[in-house]
């Protein structure tokens, strides 16, 4: 029915209006339940296998070698994920081909549970860490493409729930194997794998597939952006890569290096803790922080400047502060990890940019990131002491608080202000 001519226009009260209002929120609540539930399922399955490594390789009958090969795979499918993510998710739709990867992840967690061999375990470690791959790259667009608005908020939840998903699974998945067994505690993580298929298909349902979505271009030719000629993809991806060095090499070698230092082995284990738990409180604040209108640049410098002390203090400085050199540490690679995902949306146009972005730069940053652990292990058995591997750590974190003043300034990827 419409309007009568003489009636006064209600633009809040029409019911087109409330009908968008109500359709919007309910496309927020929809992408962020997607989001949590793939978040869900993209570290629980490597720090997995970290916590309970002893217990497999005894299992399977297989050589500290072969363990190490499984610690590396990850940073190298990662890396392969994030380069040919953008391309096949612009083709099949981002949405139609996150329901795929978490298919093959969801099926590398199994087959490494039903084939107990070395070759099954690793071909299912390939398939899982190789989806992982895709879906840290296509994270980004997905947010930026439905929920534009909200994209500080929903990147921090999203890597909050990695971050606390990953530390509930390495703190249960020792004690729940001696209860079930290692197949068991290790595969029944499969099961987050289908609850995220299903609320991945319903979005998909529901919202169509956004390789069918038509992108506006703020600006003629903005879509011809190479990101491999960029400045600004180059920076954020040794912002990055710098991070997941430090980060992976750290979660690697801190308790040893610690009891280098004179901790006992019990509180050199207290001290990863420390490192791993400051995540959530880093992330919850610096999402807080960014939806209040803080100036990202102050924040990225800042977030680097802790890793730099963080550093410092193991080399040089009182091992009686181990927890609060530890915790900056912590405090640093989980907000320049969250910072990273924030900006391939924040600082592209379309969604088709940000997933290039995201990829170009998760691709160079792993393959930086997958250098660390193994520099720092061959640099420390060369020496025979951590003095040399932390001092060129410590000058990579000061070159990358460099790299956080550039990459963090108020431009676009193509360098035009914002």
């Amino acid at each position: 029915m419409s309007t009568p001519s003489n009636m006064p226009s209600q633009p809040h009260s029409d019911p087109s209006s409330s009908s968008k209002l109500s359709s919007s929120r309910f496309i927020f609540w929809l992408v962020l339940c997607a989001m949590i539930l793939l978040a869900t399922n993209m570290r629980a399955p490597i720090v997995a296998l970290g916590s309970i490594a002893p217990v497999v390789q005894e299992a399977l009958n297989i050589s500290e070698t072969q363990i190490g090969w499984l610690g590396a795979v990850p940073m190298l499918t990662f890396a392969v994920g994030a380069l040919i993510a953008p391309s096949i998710g612009k083709r099949f739709g981002l949405e139609n081909t996150l329901i795929a990867m978490i298919a093959l992840l969801t099926l590398g967690m199994i087959i490494r549970t039903v084939v107990p061999t070395w070759f099954g375990f690793l071909s299912g470690t390939l398939l899982l860490t190789l989806a992982i791959g895709f879906a840290n790259t296509l994270a980004a667009p997905v947010i930026k493409q439905r929920t534009p608005k909200q994209i500080p908020l929903i990147t921090g939840l999203f890597s909050l729930t990695m971050t606390v998903t990953a530390g509930i699974v390495a703190g249960v998945v020792l004690p729940l194997s001696e209860q079930v067994g290692w197949q068991w505690a290790l595969g029944g993580w499969s099961l987050l794998g289908i609850f995220a298929i299903v609320i991945w298909i319903f979005l998909r349902l529901r919202l169509g597939s956004s390789s069918h979505q038509a992108a506006v271009l703020p600006t003629p030719g903005s879509s011809e952006i190479s990101m491999w000629r960029t400045p600004f993809a180059w920076q954020i991806a040794v912002f990055m890569g710098l991070q997941s060095l430090l980060f992976y090499t750290v979660a690697s070698f801190l308790p040893s290096i610690w009891v280098s230092k004179g901790l006992s082995a019990v509180q050199a284990g207290q001290m990863g803790s420390v490192f791993q738990f400051m995540a959530p409180i880093s992330i919850l604040s610096l999402t807080w922080l960014v939806n209040r209108g803080r100036p990202i640049q102050a924040l990225a410098v800042f977030a680097a400047v802790l890793n730099v002390i963080g550093i410092l203090g193991i080399s040089y400085l009182s091992t009686n502060l181990a927890w609060l050199w530890s915790g900056l540490m912590g405090i640093g690679c989980s907000a320049i990890f969250t910072l990273s995902m924030m900006l391939f949306s924040l600082r592209t146009y379309t969604t088709n940019q940000s997933s290039e972005l995201s990829g170009m730069a998760q691709a160079v940053g792993y393959l930086i990131a997958f250098f660390g652990p193994l520099g720092t292990g061959w640099l420390h058995e060369a020496t025979g002491t951590w003095d040399l591997p932390l001092f060129i750590m410590l000058i990579l974190m000061v070159v990358n608080v460099l790299i956080a003043w550039m990459v963090s300034r108020p431009v676009m990827v193509d360098g035009k202000k914002m």
